[in-house]
C-alpha cells in the first residue's frame, strides 16, 4: 500500500512538473513577442541604468543555461538519482528548467534601443509567420521524438502502473530525416524572427543562439556514445539546414536534453 501511494504520488509530481511546463512554454511565447497576455516581456521601457540591466539579463541566461545543460548530462542524471526516485529525475529537470525560466521572465530588464524596425506590411507578415512557424516546429519536433518520454509524463506512468521504464528506440522520423536538430532550428526562428529588433532582444536572440550551439555539441557528444550508430547519421544528415533537393537518409537521431 505504502508503495502505490508513492506511485501515485511521483504521478501527481510529473503531472504537475508537466503542466507548469506547458503554462510557461505558453507564456514564452508572449514574453518574445511582447503579447499583451504577458505582464513582463522581453521589450519595454528600462527600468534600471543600462549596465545594471545588461548584467542581470546576462546572468539570468547564463543561470538558464547552467541548469538546463547541467541536469541533462548522464553523470548528474547518475548522482541525482541517489536522492530522487528515477522515474521522478526527467519531471524533476523539466520543473527546475521552468522554474528557472519563470525567474528570467520576473526579473528580465529592457534595455531599449532600436537595431531595426520593418515597416513594410509584407515583410512584417512574413516574419510573423516565421516565428509562428518556429514555436510549430518547436512543437512538432518534441511529438516526434515522443513528447511525453521527453517530458517525464511517460516515465511517471509507467512507474504509476508498476512496469519498468524502457528507453526508446532511437529513430529519425519527420523532420528529423532533414536536419539532426528541428527543435533547435524552431528556437532560432522563434528568437530571430521580429520585424522589430530592439537592443534587448538582439542580446537575447544572440546569447540563447550561442547557447544552442554550445547545447548541441554537448548533446551530440552525449547521443554518440549511447549510440554509436548516430555517427553515421550525424554524417548523412545536417545539423539544423536541410539541404536543397536531398532528403535525409533513414537512420537514428532524437534530442537528448
Amino acid at each position: 500500500m505504502f508503495n502505490y501511494s508513492k506511485r501515485i504520488s511521483i504521478f501527481i509530481y510529473g503531472l504537475i512538473s508537466y503542466l507548469i511546463f506547458f503554462a510557461t512554454f505558453v507564456y514564452s511565447i508572449g514574453f518574445v513577442a511582447n503579447l499583451p497576455f504577458a505582464p513582463r516581456t522581453l521589450d519595454g521601457d528600462p527600468r534600471l541604468p543600462f549596465w545594471a540591466a545588461l548584467g542581470i539579463d546576462v546572468l539570468l541566461l547564463g543561470l538558464f543555461a547552467v541548469q538546463h545543460s547541467l541536469m541533462a548530462r548522464p553523470a548528474f542524471k547518475a548522482w541525482w538519482t541517489r536522492w530522487i526516485p528515477p522515474a521522478a529525475e526527467r519531471s524533476t529537470y523539466v520543473l527546475f528548467s521552468s522554474l528557472a525560466l519563470v525567474l528570467l521572465y520576473s526579473y528580465w530588464q529592457p534595455l531599449g534601443g532600436e537595431i531595426w524596425s520593418i515597416e513594410n506590411r509584407s515583410g512584417r507578415l512574413v516574419l510573423g509567420a516565421t516565428f509562428g512557424f518556429g514555436w510549430a516546429l518547436v512543437f512538432y519536433a518534441t511529438l516526434l521524438i515522443n513528447h511525453f518520454d521527453l517530458f517525464g509524463l511517460r516515465q511517471v506512468w509507467l512507474n504509476l502502473l508498476g512496469k519498468p521504464y524502457t528507453a526508446l528506440e532511437f529513430k529519425t522520423p519527420g523532420a528529423y530525416k532533414l536536419v539532426r536538430h528541428p527543435l533547435y532550428l524552431g528556437w532560432f526562428l522563434c528568437f530571430w524572427a521580429t520585424p522589430t529588433m530592439t537592443a534587448t532582444h538582439l542580446l537575447f536572440a544572440v546569447l540563447t543562439s550561442i547557447y544552442i550551439l554550445a547545447a548541441i555539441q554537448l548533446e551530440e557528444r552525449d547521443l554518440l556514445r549511447e549510440h554509436p550508430e548516430y555517427a553515421d547519421y550525424r554524417r548523412q544528415v545536417p545539423m539544423l539546414l536541410p539541404r536543397v533537393g536531398q532528403r535525409g537518409k533513414e537512420g537514428s537521431g532524437r534530442e537528448a536534453a
